[in-house]
């Protein structure tokens, strides 16, 4: 592995996530021809563009979702794309060491993880040890919502300030703040729309 700078600016990573979901949109995938050309090329070390914090959903892989090759994303699942210790060792490791130029946290709609965090906020509802952690965590960053919003409604919110509440974490690292002071770097977040396949990315 190769610790030099990547040859891609933050700009041109994220111009490559949306042509990449574009062509996924278009069902225009090039992933099969890719693996074949970069399989030899990857033997030694890996040159991500992009690392991606994801939802664990298997309805959202993000190398599909934006068409990218074997060694162009590193990504990191969690059921509620949410952050922790070992989350942010992760990511630690993607900016010291692959030096990604963008880094993405990509929610999707109606993620299960958020309305079990909802639903242990509105009624009560507790889950299994482990799982009630993970949504302890998601409920720390919903605020309230209005009563009048439909649940369809109030999930699209939750899952939108969950992506956000993530991002603000990692902001507040030590790592991130000097990475984004130098200026070489952009967190950004983004929505995986499950009923027309587009992502759309986040005002933060």
């Amino acid at each position: 592995m190769t610790d030099a700078e990547p040859k891609i600016s933050a700009e041109q990573a994220l111009k490559r996530l949306i042509e990449g979901n574009e062509r996924f949109l278009r069902g225009e995938l090039r992933l099969p021809g890719l693996v074949r050309e970069t399989l030899k090329g990857l033997k030694h070390n890996q040159r991500p563009f992009a690392t991606i914090l994801g939802c664990s959903d298997s309805r959202v892989p993000p190398e599909i979702v934006f068409d990218s090759g074997l060694g162009d994303l590193f990504v990191i699942r969690v059921a509620g794309n949410v952050f922790s210790h070992e989350i942010a060792g992760s990511l630690q490791y993607a900016g010291a060491h692959l030096h990604t130029p963008l880094f993405v946290v990509l929610g999707h709609q109606g993620c299960g993880a958020v309305n079990a965090a909802l639903m242990t906020r509105d009624r009560g509802d507790q889950h299994r040890s482990r799982i009630q952690v993970l949504v302890d965590n998601i409920l720390a960053g919903l605020p309230p919502f209005d009563p009048d919003l439909s649940p369809g409604a109030r999930t699209a919110q939750a899952v939108e300030c969950n992506i956000l509440w993530t991002i603000k974490q990692i902001k507040e690292t030590p790592e991130a703040q000097l990475r984004l002071a130098e200026g070489n770097v952009k967190i950004l977040g983004a929505l995986f729309e499950i009923t027309t396949g587009r992502v759309r990315f986040l005002d933060s």
